[in-house]
C-alpha cells in the first residue's frame, strides 16, 4: 500500500533496488570529505559549551540543524533532490523518529518514578545503586534502567561535593555495559536478535566479559568513591531521618515500564507483512503500531502520575529536547559516514574493513575495537550491522562456528558505547539530568580522558582474555 509514491530521475549514485524503484545512495561514490559535517557537528557539541557556553545554551538547535543542512544541501545539489528527499526521509521515518519516540517513552514513564526516603549517598549505597542498574539494564534497557535510577543517585548525592564521578561511572555501567545480556539491553544485540541471533545466546556468552568489566568498574568506583567520601569528611545530608521513609511513589509506572518493553517485542516478533511507502520508504505496519503504543503508554504515564510527584522528582523536559535536537543533526549528519561503511571494501574506509579479515580469517581483537571505535562516534547499531555482514551474517553460522567473531562484534558495540557522551542515547541524557540537577559534567573530550583513562585498560583486558 503506497502512500506517497513518486518516481525519482536516476543520476550519479543513485540506483533502484530491483523491482521497488527505490533510491539508494551508493557509498562507494563518496569521498572522505562528505562526512565533515558529521565532524564539525561533533566538534560543536565538544567544544562551543566550553568557548562559548552562552550562545550554546541558546542556540544549540539552530547549530544542530545547519550542520546536518551543510551535508543536505551540497549534497542535494550533486546527486538531486530526490535522493536527498529519500535519504532524509529514511533517516527521519526509520532511525529518528522511532529511536525518539522510544526515548520519550522511556524518559516520560521512568521521570514518574520516584524513590522516597532518605537515601544517603554513601560508598557502600552508590555502588549498590549502580550495580542494581547494571543488572536492570539488561533487563529493561540501558535508557529505561538509567532514567529509573539517575534521579535517586543525583538526590541521594545532593549533599556531597564530589559527585562527577558518580555520574561518570553511571554512565559506563548502567547506561552502557549493563545491556550486554539480553536483545532487551541495547538496540545492536536487538537488531542481531532479529538476523536470527537467539534471544540467550548474548546471556550465555557476554555474561563473563559483561561480569568481568562490571566488576573491575565497580571495585575501582567504591575505591574512589571512599576517598573521596573521606576527603569530604564523611558528610552527613541536613534533616537526616527527619523526612519520608523509605518508599516507591508512581509504582503504576513500573507496570508501563513493562508495556514499553513489551511494545519493543512485539514489533521484533510480530511480522504481519504490511507496509506503507512514503516515498519508496517501506514503514512496517508493526513499527507503526509499536510506535503508537509508545505515545500512548507516555500519555498515560502522564495521567496516572501524580504532577506533585514528577516536582519532586525535579522532572523537566530540557534533557529529552536537548537529545532531540542534537540528534536530529547527528542522524541527518552521519548519513555519507554510514554509506561510506556499507560499501565495505569499495568505500572510502576500505582500509578499516580490510583490517579485521587476515589471510580469509577473521582477526576478532580487530572485530572487537573497531565496532567498538566506530560505534562510539556513530550510531552503534548500524555499526553493529555492518561488521555482522562483513564476518558474513548468517546467524546461525555466526553463532555456532564464530562465536568469539560474534562475540568480539556484540561486545565491543555494547561496551564502546559508554566512550563518549554519543556513543549510546542515554548517555546525553544522563548528562544532561545531572547538568540540570546542578552537577558540572566534564565537556565531550573531558568525558573522553575518564573513559580513556579507565574504560580503555579494562578493554585491553578483556581482548587479552578473550579475543587474543
Amino acid at each position: 500500500m503506497a502512500l506517497v509514491a513518486a518516481a525519482a530521475t536516476m543520476l550519479p549514485g543513485m540506483a533502484f533496488a530491483a523491482g521497488a524503484g527505490a533510491p539508494h545512495l551508493d557509498g562507494a561514490l563518496l569521498g572522505g570529505l562528505w562526512a565533515v559535517p558529521f565532524a564539525c557537528m561533533l566538534l560543536s557539541i565538544a567544544i562551543l559549551p566550553l568557548m562559548a557556553p552562552h550562545f550554546w545554551h541558546h542556540h544549540f538547535g539552530k547549530v544542530s540543524a545547519f550542520w546536518g543542512l551543510a551535508f543536505l544541501v551540497p549534497f542535494a545539489l550533486k546527486f538531486g533532490a530526490s535522493l536527498a528527499l529519500y535519504e532524509v526521509l529514511h533517516t527521519l521515518l526509520l532511525e529518528y523518529i522511532p529511536f525518539i519516540i522510544l526515548l520519550f517513552a522511556l524518559f516520560t514513564v521512568a521521570g514518574g518514578v520516584r524513590l522516597t526516603g532518605s537515601l544517603v549517598g554513601t560508598p557502600v549505597v552508590n555502588t549498590l545503586l549502580l550495580a542494581i542498574g547494571t543488572v536492570l539494564a539488561s533487563w529493561m534497557g540501558t535508557t529505561g534502567a538509567a532514567m529509573l535510577l539517575i534521579r535517586p543517585l543525583l538526590r541521594a548525592n545532593a549533599h556531597r561535593k564530589y559527585k562527577v564521578h558518580s555520574v561518570v561511572f553511571f554512565i559506563f555501567l548502567v547506561a552502557n555495559i549493563g545491556g550486554s545480556l539480553t536483545p532487551l539491553g541495547d538496540p545492536p544485540l536487538f537488531l542481531g536478535f532479529l538476523k536470527g541471533v537467539s534471544f540467550f545466546w548474548t546471556t550465555i556468552h557476554m555474561f563473563t566479559p559483561m561480569l568481568l568489566v562490571s566488576v573491575l568498574l565497580l571495585a575501582v568506583f567504591f575505591a574512589l568513591d571512599t576517598v573521596l567520601f573521606g576527603k569530604e569528611g564523611r558528610p552527613v545530608p541536613p534533616q537526616q531521618g527527619g523526612g519520608e521513609k523509605l518508599g516507591l511513589e508512581g509504582s503504576v509506572n513500573l507496570l508501563l515500564l513493562g508495556g514499553v518493553v513489551g511494545a519493543v517485542l512485539l514489533s521484533g516478533f510480530w511480522k504481519p507483512g504490511v507496509e506503507f511507502v512514503v516515498y519508496h520508504v517501506p514503514v512496517e505496519l508493526q513499527n507503526i503500531v509499536r510506535d503508537i503504543i509508545l505515545l500512548v503508554i507516555a500519555g498515560l504515564s502522564l495521567k496516572l502520575t501524580d504532577p506533585e510527584s514528577r516536582i519532586k522528582n525535579d522532572f523537566s523536559w530540557g534533557p529529552i529536547a536537548e537529545v532531540a535536537k542534537l540528534f536530529a543533526g547527528i542522524f541527518v549528519s552521519m548519513i555519507p559516514a554510514i554509506a561510506i561503511l556499507k560499501a565495505g571494501e569499495n568505500g572510502a574506509l576500505r582500509s578499516v574493513i580490510q583490517m579485521v579479515t587476515h589471510d580469509g580469517q577473521p582477526v576478532n581483537v580487530m572485530y572487537f575495537w573497531l565496532t567498538g571505535l566506530l560505534s562510539s562516534f556513530l550510531d552503534n547499531a548500524p555499526t553493529y550491522l555492518v561488521f555482522f555482514n562483513t564476518a558474513g551474517g548468517d546467524a546461525m553460522h555466526l553463532m555456532h562456528d564464530m562465536t568469539q567473531t560474534l562475540l568480539a562484534i556484540s561486545a565491543g558495540a555494547v561496551f564502546m558505547g559508554a566512550n563518549t557522551y554519543i556513543g549510546n542515547a542515554p548517555n546525553f541524557m544522563v548528562r544532561s539530568i545531572a547538568e540540570e540537577q546542578g552537577v558540572k559534567m566534564p565537556s565531550f573530550f573531558g568525558y573522553m580522558a575518564w573513559s580513556c583513562g579507565i574504560l580503555v585498560p579494562a578493554f585491553i583486558l578483556v581482548t587479552l582474555v578473550f579475543f587474543m
